[in-house]
């Protein structure tokens, strides 16, 4: 029985109901497998499996939290207008891109879908969990619920080090579906997946960590500033109140009069009404309005600082903190959006599309790569390489009017390196050496005018 076959086997016989007077098997017993895995809690343990609070970042923030889908929706919308090509490499260098008919699992990674679909189920996973995993099945993509997936590995050599060991590999990704009545599990082969993870953890060889991990307490604090506001308006719209009563008044008496008071003053329905007190009860403030709380401030530097793990600049948002002062001024905004663009989505780009090659023929001496040609999002960027492109084109040609060959005015001005210049001997603008006869294509001196001179004029004084 192959490797596959006895996790599938002691995996089989965890859903099992254990018998009375027994445990259940733990899958990754080592006994029944005799291979190490790497583990979920340390290079140490036999499995690394993705952490499980996808569904209470989906529920608790993604659904639940304003700025975080906010800054979600963003990243969503621009990663996935990029296309897919491939890429030219000539010595190392990246060259032209270009398409083929393999393009079109990507294109139409699975039915009534696009290459745009693909990309938005994989930065919404990367960033809810930390890593997105896609499969090819029968001809087509399918996506997986990344906390319903492991990430098995293996060592021959150091078995005792599970995945510390140098030689551990990932052997493979396995797929087991939580939902209700699900008995199918599967083992898929490296081969078989794409695994999307542009924030490593630190802890663990091959999984990703998503980007809220670190600002759980921010978006936590923001929950809860939000619950403050609302419960503000669902008490009155006033501050907080402390009302005091006689001494004679009875505990009954007490209980009637709070009952009559929230009926008509607590809730927004009710708020700036009129209060009228008898009996001797008293009213005495104790709580702020709203701007002296301050919840702008408050909640507008959580909302910073949430953009900032993001990799979303403020302006770009729109939270209100970006869209103070000179934040929107043509050229600061500018700034944000070329941040945002080559700080954050080029390299998740790039990360995508080495992790999509996989799954795709790509041709020799070349790579998968994104094209982002036709985001209107870059269309500056756009201008900035048409003109970069245009400074190139002209030192190459002034090196060349200078003598030097075209190669190596090509190769330095690509380099950024003088050193490489190559020098033809021929002295600028004629490009000839002094004291030859200039003659045409044809060999005969150019018409209308005087044969320039075959000798030095001054070695013949």
């Amino acid at each position: 029985m192959g490797l596959i076959e006895r996790v599938t086997a002691a995996h089989r016989d965890r859903r099992k109901p254990a018998r009375k007077g027994w445990s259940e098997p733990d899958f990754w017993d080592l006994d029944r497998l005799r291979w190490p895995f790497l583990g979920s809690s340390s290079l140490a343990s036999d499995r690394e499996q993705i952490e499980h609070n996808f569904e209470g970042y989906v529920q608790g923030i993604y659904k639940a939290n304003g700025p975080v889908f906010a800054l979600m929706l963003v990243r969503l919308a621009i990663f996935s207008e990029a296309r897919f090509q491939f890429r030219r490499l000539k010595n190392g260098r990246p060259g032209e891109l270009f398409g083929t008919a393999d393009l079109a699992l990507l294109e139409r990674p699975w039915a009534n879908a696009t290459t745009g679909d693909l990309l938005a189920r994989m930065i919404q996973d990367v960033d809810l969990a930390g890593n997105a995993f896609v499969a090819k099945l029968n001809g087509r993509l399918r996506r997986l619920r990344p906390d319903w997936v492991t990430i098995v590995s293996a060592s021959k050599s150091e078995p005792e080090l599970f995945g510390a060991a140098l030689d551990a590999e990932v052997i493979g990704y396995y797929y087991s579906p939580q939902a209700p009545g699900s008995t199918t599990d599967t083992l898929l082969l490296p081969s078989q997946v794409a695994h999307f993870a542009p924030i490593p953890d630190p802890e663990m060889n091959w999984r990703g960590m998503s980007w809220l991990t670190p600002v759980l307490r921010e978006i936590s604090s923001d929950l809860a500033a939000t619950l403050h506001k609302r419960k503000f308006f669902e008490n009155g719209a006033t501050p907080q109140a402390i009302v005091s009563v006689d001494a004679s008044v009875t505990p009954d008496m007490l209980k009637r009069f709070i009952a009559i008071m929230n009926e008509q003053h607590q809730g927004v329905e009710n708020a700036y009404k009129t209060l009228y007190l008898g009996g001797g009860a008293d009213v005495t403030i104790a709580g702020r309005d709203l701007a002296q709380l301050d919840f702008k401030a408050t909640q507008g530097a959580g909302e910073t600082r949430l953009a900032a793990a993001a990799g979303v600049p403020a302006a770009i948002v729109g939270f209100s903190e970006g869209l103070a002062g000179s934040s929107l001024n043509a050229g600061n905004y500018g700034q944000a959006r070329r941040r945002f663009a080559d700080g954050t989505l080029r390299p998740l780009w790039r990360n995508a599309a080495g992790s999509l090659a996989s799954l795709v023929t790509v041709p020799p001496s070349s790579e998968l790569w994104y094209d982002d040609r036709d985001i209107s999002f870059l269309r500056e960027d756009r201008k900035d390489a048409a003109e970069i492109f245009h400074t190139e084109a002209s030192t190459v040609s002034q090196l060349v009017r200078e003598g030097f060959t075209y190669e190596s005015a090509k190769a330095a001005t690509a380099a950024q390196d003088v050193g490489l210049l190559v020098h033809t001997g021929l002295v600028s603008v004629q490009l000839q050496p002094p004291g030859t006869t200039q003659t045409t294509p044809t060999g005969q001196p150019p018409a209308g005018g005087q044969t320039p001179p075959t000798t030095d004029p001054a070695k013949e004084q």
